[in-house]
């Protein structure tokens, strides 16, 4: 890939900057804040500014909601060949980019299974993709050389490229990622209600639970809305189990103790479960690459 664009200058966009320098690709990077492009930039990670002829590839490190506006504004400016974006909702951005009317030809999803709780050009790293899936979902109409190249992007990126259908994507992504985000978010707000010598015994495992918290609730509201009926199907599912073991943990708190064996069994039941799901999860190679193949969450 002698030349590329990336439109984004956050996390994912400058962490893919960062890892095409590697490879020798010196991409030109774009973004709606000047100072997050000549941050990425003054940490190596490419040029800013429009390259004078069109590019091979143009990587759109933007939000899903902005994903179709951004293409079609870059499809005008002839920026690139071929473009692709890294967003986390794939179903909601195709739709969009062809009601605007863009080239959709010369455009296809993908999404980096990569991520930090932080965000912004400064919490980029060049391998943050080295050994994770790259979903790319090819549709019906794409050109075989624009799914060409989003595979050499992930390739370069040092990443594994899966293709899955849009539909597919959006449904593992809300059970692997934007449901977990919700969970754990709802999770650390009940920390704001703890006084400070509660809060002095907090563990690595609160820790571990509510790592992903941290990120950024802009980005992470406009992920949830673009995948909102997939990500409450998971939730509402969530919250009957939820209602369960708190129906048998009221039961348990009781000095009613002819209930006591069933709500034990109940709870214990709900705790095995947990442990057979998280079995579930993929292993993972010293390289980071899932030994199933594929692992849809970040």
């Amino acid at each position: 890939m002698p030349s590329a664009a990336v439109v984004g200058t956050g996390l994912i966009g400058t962490s893919i900057a960062l890892a095409l320098r590697r490879r020798g690709v010196t991409p030109f990077l774009l973004d709606q804040n000047p100072d997050a492009a000549h941050t990425a930039a003054g940490l190596g990670a490419g040029v800013v500014g429009v390259p004078r002829t069109p590019v091979d590839l143009a990587i759109l490190a933007v939000p899903p909601q902005h994903v179709a506006t951004t293409l079609r504004d870059h499809q005008l400016r002839r920026l690139a060949h071929d473009f692709t974006d890294v967003a986390s909702v794939k179903v909601r951005p195709l739709q969009e980019a062809a009601e605007l009317g863009c080239d959709v030809t010369r455009y296809v999803g993908g999404h980096p299974m990569a991520g930090r709780e932080q965000s912004g050009p400064l919490a980029a790293q060049g391998d943050l993709f080295h050994g994770r899936p790259w979903v790319l979902t090819p549709h019906a109409t794409v050109r075989e050389q624009t799914v060409g190249r989003a595979r050499e992007l992930a390739e370069l990126c040092g990443a594994e490229p899966v293709v899955m259908e849009h539909a597919q994507h959006d449904r593992a992504v809300a059970l692997t990622s934007h449901a977990p985000h919700v969970v754990a978010s709802l999770l650390a707000t009940r920390l704001l209600h703890g006084d400070e010598s509660q809060l002095q015994l907090a563990g690595q495992g609160l820790r571990d639970v509510t790592r992903i918290a941290g990120g950024d609730s802009e980005l992470w509201t406009d992920i949830l809305a673009s995948n909102a009926h997939a990500v409450a199907e998971v939730l509402a599912e969530f919250a009957l189990d939820l209602h369960d073991v708190v129906d048998a943990l009221q039961d348990l708190g009781t000095c009613a103790p002819a209930r006591h064996r069933t709500s034990r069994a109940h709870l214990t039941t709900a705790l095995v479960r947990g442990v057979q799901g998280r079995s579930r999860i993929p292993a993972r190679t010293a390289g980071g690459l899932s030994l199933s193949g594929v692992a849809a969450g970040s």
